[in-house]
């Protein structure tokens, strides 16, 4: 299959937003099943962005030490106590935005962190917005890579993952062979938990610690 047969094949692949009930979920579940879906960013700057998500980590509430709501609920963590689906958006090191889907019910504040993309639609707006780094599978391979690839600010925190700007959308599901689980990478506590989950093989996955691998 040549390139452009695979990326239209892939376009084809996404369906309609994912509903609320596919987060209302434990944690660890839906960032499994999230692997193979697309999501997507329309912007005002310059169009719609998209990609199949191939990397993400679980982050299981106030009793997960590398979880933001293990400070409890605050005016940063509000988002992740809210409904199943809605985007949590933060800002890190003073310079990069990360995108999270929050999980399970109202009030259990809980995420799927999206750590990685292959890139589907819009690669010329990414690139232009990375700045034209030297490989396209540097345009999306990490969370804060992702998020400046399709634009995904402090605009977006809170919204809902079902409608609007920001949409997770179905896709292929990818088979249990090709999924990897490993401990969640650049973190401090809680970092043995095997909480990442990753398709094997993929070029945009972020780049594995040697500790890390299994």
């Amino acid at each position: 299959m040549s390139p452009g047969a695979a990326l239209a094949a892939r376009r084809r692949g996404s369906g309609a937003a994912l509903p609320a009930r596919f987060f209302a979920r434990d944690t660890e579940f839906v960032a499994r099943e999230l692997l193979g879906c697309i999501l997507e960013c329309r912007s005002a700057d310059g169009g719609v962005a998209s990609g199949r998500i191939v990397e993400t980590e679980a982050y299981l509430g106030e009793h997960d030490a590398a979880c933001h709501a293990a400070a409890g609920y605050t005016a940063r963590t509000a988002p992740l106590y809210g409904a199943p689906g809605t985007a949590y958006v933060y800002f890190v090191y003073g310079m990069h935005w990360c995108v999270n889907a929050v999980t399970r019910r109202r009030g259990l504040p809980s995420a799927v962190l999206i750590r990685a993309l292959e890139p589907v639609r819009g690669i010329e707006l990414m690139r232009g917005r990375r700045r034209h780094p030297r490989r396209d599978r540097d345009l999306t391979n990490g969370p804060a890579k992702v998020c400046e690839a399709l634009g995904i600010d402090a605009r977006y925190n809170g919204v809902s993952l079902q409608r609007g700007a920001l949409v997770i959308r179905a896709g292929a599901r990818v088979p249990d062979g090709q999924v990897l689980v490993t401990p969640r990478i650049g973190i401090r506590k809680a970092a043995d938990w095997p909480l990442r989950f990753l398709v094997a093989d993929n070029a945009w996955v972020s780049r594995t610690p040697a500790h890390s691998r299994g």
